[in-house]
């Protein structure tokens, strides 16, 4: 077996733990794939893995070594799905992650379509607001606010216009009134969201004048979905975006505030890795989103 294959082998033994659950996994023997690390040592010339009864670990020179070799693997893997999607339609496994609001409001609602026109793929969804890290957890794309996007090895693309907007329900406006102006919002019960740095510090424009309050109060959500429910249901003003709260407030359930304001910069954005080569179901994924959400 050539270098190439046995540097294969060894991502695949150090990602599986164990030459045991490699082999497992592979179809090999466990004593082929021994030898197969150790022809590769031989090699390199120094020792890539420590071998326990429990398993096996990097060494401190086979960790910088691995992290090369996983980057072939995922090139050669690249190429694979690439070759095996000549001529036919995208399938495979897609995993998605995005907010818990943002799914629940808008993805999972456009999904039915989606799997109709492309019967050969399948989605695997994680709702989460906090921060996914698409190499490194191996998601196939992220759904999250445009203004987040801060990595040189990720591409984006815009899929749906949003702002966010104050609003409290009619509920709490009679029981407490509503704010006079804008900074007056630090004498009311505003909720928070739990989980994010900045996204209680409330900022908006009007007339070229920005206004900045601290939201503070007796609640806060883990998720914009859970302060939501929380404005909904009348425990205080909220700011929220517009894809979540925009039928609420044109049915009369929420109350927005200072229409006048404007908080920009929240589009939506699928966030994908920055290859060449992206897999159909990738590709066709982000093309039916943009599709989707620009037209609606």
């Amino acid at each position: 077996m050539d270098v190439s294959s046995q540097m294969l082998t060894f991502v695949r033994v150090v990602e599986a733990g164990s030459i045991s659950a490699a082999s497992r996994s592979s179809g090999q023997t466990p004593s082929a794939l021994s030898k197969q690390i150790s022809h590769l040592e031989d090699h390199v010339g120094y020792r890539l893995l420590h071998r326990t009864r429990a398993g096996i670990s990097l060494t401190e020179d086979g960790q910088p070594f691995y992290e090369k070799c996983r980057a072939v693997a995922e090139k050669v893997q690249e190429a694979e799905e690439l070759v095996l999607a000549f001529g036919a339609a995208p399938k495979g496994q897609l995993r998605v992650a995005t907010s818990v609001a943002f799914g629940k409001a808008q993805l999972i609602p456009a999904l039915p379509r989606f799997l109709e026109l492309y019967p050969d793929i399948k989605i695997s969804l994680e709702l989460t607001d906090r921060h996914v890290d698409l190499e490194a957890e191996k998601f196939d794309a992220a759904i999250s606010y445009a203004e987040q996007l801060a990595h040189p090895d990720v591409m984006t693309r815009r899929i749906m216009k949003n702002e966010r907007v104050i609003c409290a329900a009619p509920s709490f406006i009679a029981r407490y009134g509503a704010p006079n102006s804008f900074e007056d919002l630090e004498n009311f019960n505003c909720l928070r969201t739990s989980n994010g740095i900045g996204r209680n510090a409330w900022r908006a424009e009007y007339e070229g004048v920005t206004h900045n309050v601290n939201a503070s109060g007796n609640f806060e959500g883990n998720s914009g979905n859970a302060v939501y429910m929380a404005a909904l249901a009348g425990l205080g003003i909220a700011r929220l975006s517009t894809y979540l709260v925009a039928d609420k407030i044109a049915s009369g359930e929420l109350v927005r505030l200072f229409p006048w304001y404007t908080q920009q910069h929240a589009d939506v954005a699928v966030n994908f890795p920055a290859k060449r080569n992206l897999a159909p179901k990738i590709r066709v994924f982000i093309d039916y989103l943009a599709a989707q959400f620009q037209k609606g």
